[in-house]
């Protein structure tokens, strides 16, 4: 009997631990606010309760049995959000066909992966989970909670939007083409595969949908006069590049080139395909007139380039160029590393181009929000948008401010006073804490993310 009463509490105390794990309330006050969409308010309090913001202003009372943390001297703005990100993906790569529209990263999330701590302790707390960029048209995003700690499937940002990778350029080229002997093998080729795909996905729609009003025809005649049609079976691909047409998935393109860029505008406008971002877009100040008209959006990088041949040409002025032209544009990571300290990469903005502070702290808030169809909910400070905040020691541009509390939903997720240090590193059982401390970061851009896992399919 004992044991069963021992049982029965620990299933108890679990079911708390789990609800407590997704929703949390807590009353900062007297901070100064970065609210991101609305100024800033000084010694202000940001109040949540069960996960959403549910007051911000002045004078705030905590609800019985709310957290109370003191934010004198101390900055809050909303979580920080990486619109692209390798950050915890098991598989990135589907790579022996140019278009896999098919496939999605939805089961490659891996919730265990240190990597997720290390960026919640630099005030992230989403991400945009991408496919890589082996395909011109690859596989399906997934939008991520950093709730270190849970499972898979509670990682998932609820109600986000769907999203796709596409890519142009030399990573298709080089892997279908030169490296697998199929189109594409130039960039014209990239182009061709895009529309020919678009083409076979409607004459594709039209079949089946013929095919479905056959068959049901077909099943209601009772009389057995009618000739049963021929199958048009379902296609997974050409489902999801409909949808992409019908604008239900959102296109996060990687692209450097200005002249492919204009490419994928010009051939997305002929198919009537809208709300789409251009990833890592370096030569996008050449043209960014253009993309504002197209009402496209650009998530770059800070000061990343010549890593490679066609990334050659770029500048640290990209993203106040395509600011100041009307673009909104995020700051990126792509990186394990970078996603540590993306707001020292907006901050970059501020120096080079003298960029606002405002539209500086947009670019890795709101503005990637936007990107992922997520604003409604997050990036900003407002009544009703989800607990989704940082605590920063100083303002989160300068460099010699530290994120000292991180919360998802109302709930922390990281406390740099108080948190375990274990909790900081990937520890193998046979190495010594300080062997393990001094081999677990990659460094800035050492490697191309975006074609993890395919360089072992290309015929050398």
């Amino acid at each position: 009997m004992k044991n069963i009463v021992n049982m029965l509490l620990f299933l108890v105390v679990f079911s708390v631990g789990s609800l407590a794990q997704e929703k949390g309330s807590v009353l900062i006050q007297n901070a100064t606010l970065m609210t991101i969409t609305d100024g800033i308010i000084e010694n202000g309090d940001v109040l949540i309760v069960d996960g959403v913001i549910t007051g911000i202003g002045t004078d705030l009372s905590a609800p019985i049995g709310v957290e109370v943390v003191n934010g004198t001297g101390k900055y809050v703005m909303p979580g920080i959000i990486d619109a692209h990100s390798h950050l915890n993906t098991v598989s990135t790569n589907e790579a022996r066909n140019p278009v896999t529209a098919e496939v999605t990263m939805e089961e490659s999330i891996n919730p265990n992966s240190v990597s997720i701590y290390r960026a919640v302790a630099g005030g992230v707390t989403s991400i945009h989970l991408m496919h890589g960029s082996a395909n011109v048209i690859g596989g399906q995003g997934e939008t991520l909670k950093l709730r270190y700690g849970v499972s898979q499937d509670e990682m998932r940002f609820a109600d986000a939007k769907r999203t796709i990778k596409f890519a142009l350029g030399e990573n298709p080229t080089r892997v279908h083409g030169q490296g697998n002997g199929i189109q594409p093998r130039t960039r014209m080729g990239v182009e061709q595969i895009i529309r020919s795909h678009f083409d076979e996905a409607l004459d594709y729609r039209v079949r089946r949908e013929a095919y479905l009003v056959a068959k049901e025809a077909y099943e209601g005649d009772r009389r057995g006069r009618r000739v049963p049609p021929v199958p048009v079976a379902k296609n997974l691909r050409y489902d999801v590049l409909n949808d992409i047409i019908d604008g239900e998935i959102l296109v996060h393109c990687h692209s450097y080139r200005a002249d492919e860029i204009l490419m994928l505008m010009r051939v997305f406008n002929e198919y009537g395909i809208k709300n789409y971002t251009f990833q890592h877009a370096n030569e996008a100040f050449k043209v960014a007139p253009e993309i504002a008209k197209n009402s496209a959006y650009t998530s770059v990088f800070a000061d990343w380039w010549a890593y490679k041949f066609e990334v050659y040409y770029s500048t640290a002025y990209n993203a106040t160029i395509l600011n100041k032209n009307g673009v909104t544009n995020s700051i990126n990571s792509d990186s394990n590393e970078l996603i540590r300290h993306l707001n020292h990469e907006a901050a970059k903005t501020v120096r080079y181009g003298e960029t606002s502070e405002a539209d500086a702290l947009k670019m890795i808030t709101i503005n990637p929000a936007i990107q992922l169809g997520i604003d409604k909910m997050v990036g900003s400070l407002e009544v009703g948008k989800h607990g989704d905040i940082a605590i920063w020691s100083g303002h989160p541009l300068s460099i010699y401010s530290k994120v000292q509390q991180t919360y998802i939903d109302g709930k922390k997720y990281f406390d740099m006073l108080t948190d375990p240090a274990d909790m900081r590193i990937d520890v193998d059982s046979d190495d010594s804490y300080r062997e393990a401390g001094f081999n677990t970061f990659i460094q800035g851009r050492e490697e191309d993310a975006c074609m993890s896992d395919v360089f072992q399919f290309i015929k050398q």
